[in-house]
Order: C-alpha cells, then structure tokens, then sequence
C-alpha cells in the first residue's frame, strides 16, 4: 500500500459518516493533505438560474465549514501528529469546490533577467503585487491550460513508481 493510499484509508474510516456523499478524494504533497468531499446538495426550485444555483452550492458549503469545525480540526491535529503534514479541508457541492484553509508553502527559485522581467512586467501591469504572487499567478495559468498534460505526467509517474516497487528488490 503506497502513502496516498494509506492516507486515503484512514481518512475514510475517521471521518463521520453523513459529512459528504460518498468517499473523501486525498490529495498529497511534501507538505500537506487536503481532503475534500461532497457535501448533499439543497433542494431547488427546477426554474432556478445557474447563478442562483451557484449562491446555494455556496450556502452549503459554508454550512458545512461551520457545522463541522471542532472536529475537523479534532481529526486534523490527530492527522498532522501521525503523518507529520498539515491538514486542508475542502467541499464541493454541485460544480463548485472551496478549500477552507490551504497552505501558502514559499518556494525558492532562482530566474535568470528575462523571467524576472515577466514577472515585473505581471507587476507593472497590475495583475500582481510582488514577483511571489506574479509567480504563483503563473503556476496557476500553466496549470489551467495544461491541465491535460500535467494530469499525463502525474500518471506516468504514478505508472512508474509501480514499476519500481514490482521490480527486484535489494534486501
């Protein structure tokens, strides 16, 4: 069993049963473990325009955020002390996800002149306050429209790390 799969487990069994519709979805990093779920969605009215939708997926979830505070925050400490990661939680309710609280994780990196003047430029123009926020603004961007491609390399890498745990073994 590999961590994201332990991890994904002992959420499953720890979380209250009636939080969300169906299994939690783990995700893992060096530094954190977000843990996401679908919240029930409220009944509404057939006529009801996608945007007064969106206002009731919203209301849900901030019901849920607050309605589950004390022990999500229980079950987070339990989580930080075995696992040594933080803990985020999220809710996703119709086609709406929020994350509660996530962390901001500084990054160094060194760039050369020209990405530094990207992202001055991102500065100059007003789309960020400082290069880390220009940068981070960035990442989002490549994330966005290379989605696929990132969702490609993640599974390479995950058919490979099961390549190397079937390979031979040194004791």
């Amino acid at each position: 069993m590999d961590a994201k799969e332990h991890l994904t487990a002992w959420f499953a069994g720890r979380v209250p049963a009636g939080w969300f519709v169906g299994s939690v979805d783990v995700t893992v990093d060096r530094d954190e473990i977000l843990v996401v779920g679908e919240v029930p969605r409220p009944e509404l009215p057939p006529d009801l325009s996608p945007e007064a939708a969106q206002v009731a997926w919203a209301g849900r979830i901030k019901a849920h955020r607050e309605d589950t505070r004390e022990d999500r925050i229980g079950i987070a400490q339990e989580a930080e002390v075995a696992f040594g990661r933080k803990v985020a939680w999220g809710a996703r309710c119709g086609d709406r996800t929020e994350v509660f609280t996530s962390l901001g994780v500084p990054v160094m990196t060194r760039l050369r002149m020209p990405e530094r003047q990207v992202l001055d430029t991102l500065i100059d123009a007003g789309v960020a306050r400082s290069r880390s926020e220009a940068l981070a603004w960035c990442v989002r961007l490549v994330g966005r429209h290379q989605g696929d491609w990132i969702t490609q390399l993640r599974a390479a890498m995950t058919d490979l790390d099961a390549a190397r745990r079937a390979g031979p073994q040194l004791d």
